[in-house]
């Protein structure tokens, strides 16, 4: 083993970690400096949050050896982690529902129970980086975005000096983004915090970081200093290819919106002519406490085009998406598919009518984790796949290996647990579910949230393809710089109404900001 350098406050040498057949993590070398933020990107699967996983002793390596200021450390569990000072905010949700907020980051505090004090340091926390989490909060009531927040919240509230941050903005909007940097630089110049940025988002990495390495098939296929990187290079170093313009757009944050990326997509003018496919009409939703879910909310959307609903998380969009699901019914207006009025709230009524749902958070309510690929491939079908009422292995196995085949699905097997697949095939499984039975309407929630730029290019490329199609595409972001690549023309959403439309040739990042915020008369957008 290399002799320890006093400059780095962690060293990895030679870690590797297998999984059955799988080889996740091989022979990385890693090292974090004080007072450094280190980029480490990759496509799904490519091992990063394997390697973090191990630094915080949730994976035992298979092999190499951890250095933490300069002595060789062996790390079994989180709480040993946290006492070395190594925090980690995780891509997938540790939290525990049925837990308040300030209750979640009181569990695994040393000493007394003290709510007070616990609360006070949860509104402190969230009031320096302006997270905007009430710790009263039970978790369960939260949106996907805000379970983020809480998971940043937890982490920084045990004051960690090594910091692993596993796409820690993919639920915040730009300007929540932006700041938290802005805090997190703070504390890495002036407090020595050594930060590993996990993240898919290129802009994100190349305006935060000092250092960026790049893992493809579980090792560092590069490593290279910030300044000399670009979105293109490092693209092509996580695919092993070149990527579009217009996928690396989508995939960065809303600085990466230019006159290139908006000429890229569509025309425009995709419902030239003819009736809208979807009509929504004063849509009103309330919650069971009466607060304000859906307040007169409007849209169309017609054959052959894609419309991007831009907004806060929290403003509408996972209300609007459980509507259009049958989870939740209207108290006032509709929903019409081709001039027929859909039943809002009844069971199936959305699906059978031709709307197809892929839902923001895909291990919540896109898909089954513990069952097979393929049993997840045929849930929205399973007419199609049983005989007298008894579904038939044959016609399951059959129809998912077509699915895999069509949709590039990696994996072992149609039998493989759907939770042994990466996030990216993970989402091609949610993406060939809501394809495969032929939908009239395709409402795409936050579809390529948390995914590699490989598995956005893919992704994108099948909305646009769906619109081609003649399906009418109903896509609801919080990444400006997916809706400028993707949709024809662009809603606002706030407080859960429809305040502002523009055609994709009028987009201007300002006057989307000012509609995103609620300041519709000031940006005069109609």
């Amino acid at each position: 083993m290399p002799e320890a350098n006093s400059d780095f406050v962690l060293e990895l040498h030679g870690m590797t970690k297998r999984y059955g057949d799988v080889l996740a993590c091989d022979n990385v070398d890693l090292t974090l400096r004080r007072g450094e933020i280190h980029g480490i990107l990759g496509e799904n699967g490519a091992g990063k949050s394997t390697l973090m996983r191990m630094i915080i002793g949730l994976a035992m390596p298979d092999a190499g050896t951890m250095v933490l200021d300069g002595k060789r450390r062996r790390i079994v569990d989180p709480t040993q982690a946290a006492e070395h000072g190594i925090g980690m905010v995780h891509q997938s949700y540790s939290l525990v529902d049925a837990l308040t907020v300030w209750e979640n980051v009181e569990l695994g505090q040393h000493g007394k129970l003290d709510p007070g004090a616990t609360r006070e340091l949860v509104v402190e926390v969230t009031e320096r980086y302006g997270l905007d989490v009430d710790p009263d909060a039970t978790v369960r009531d939260l949106t996907a975005g805000m379970r983020q927040r809480v998971e940043i919240v937890n982490c920084l509230c045990r004051q960690p000096r090594i910091v692993i941050l596993d796409e820690p903005t993919a639920a915040l909007t730009p300007s929540e983004s932006r700041y938290l940097f802005e805090v997190l630089v703070e504390g890495v110049r002036k407090e020595g915090w050594a930060v590993a940025l996990v993240s898919h988002k290129l802009d994100e990495v190349l305006q935060a970081t000092d250092r960026i390495s790049i893992m493809r098939d579980g090792r560092v296929v590069e490593r290279v200093a910030t300044v000399d990187a670009d979105s293109a290079s490092l693209a092509r170093a996580m695919v092993g290819r070149p990527v579009t313009l217009r996928t690396t757009a989508a995939a960065a944050a809303v600085g990466a919106v230019t006159e290139e990326t908006v000429a890229s997509s569509g025309d425009g003018d995709a419902h030239e002519g003819g009736p809208p496919v979807l009509r929504i009409t004063g849509a009103s939703a309330t919650a069971a406490d009466g607060a304000v879910l859906l307040d007169g909310l409007s849209l169309d959307v017609y054959a052959g085009e894609i419309v991007g609903v831009a907004g806060v998380e929290g403003n509408g969009q996972a209300p609007l998406t459980r509507v259009l699901s049958s989870l939740i019914p209207l108290q006032a207006g509709k929903v019409t598919v081709n001039d027929q009025e859909v039943p809002s709230g009844r069971a199936g009524a959305m699906m059978n009518a031709g709307i197809s749902v892929i839902p923001a958070d895909r291990l919540d309510s896109g898909c089954v984790p513990q069952m097979t690929v393929a049993e997840n491939l045929v849930m929205s079908v399973l007419g199609q796949v049983a005989t007298h009422g008894v579904l038939q292995r044959n016609e399951i196995t059959s129809r998912a290996q077509g699915l895999i085949d069509e949709f590039d699905i990696h994996t072992p097997s149609p039998d493989t647990t759907l939770a042994e697949l990466s996030g990216g095939n993970q989402q091609r499984v949610v993406l060939a579910n809501a394809l495969s039975c032929d939908p009239k309407v395709l409402v795409a929630t936050q579809p390529t949230r948390g995914l590699d730029v490989g598995a956005v290019e893919y992704v994108s490329g099948r909305l646009r393809a769906a619109a081609d199609e003649g399906i009418a595409v109903l896509l609801m972001s919080t990444d400006l710089g997916e809706i400028a690549a993707l949709a024809d023309r662009i809603l606002v959403i706030y407080r859960g109404s429809i305040i502002g439309e523009m055609a994709r040739s009028e987009f201007d990042v300002d006057q989307i900001g000012l509609l995103i915020g609620g300041s519709a008369a000031e940006s005069g957008v109609t």
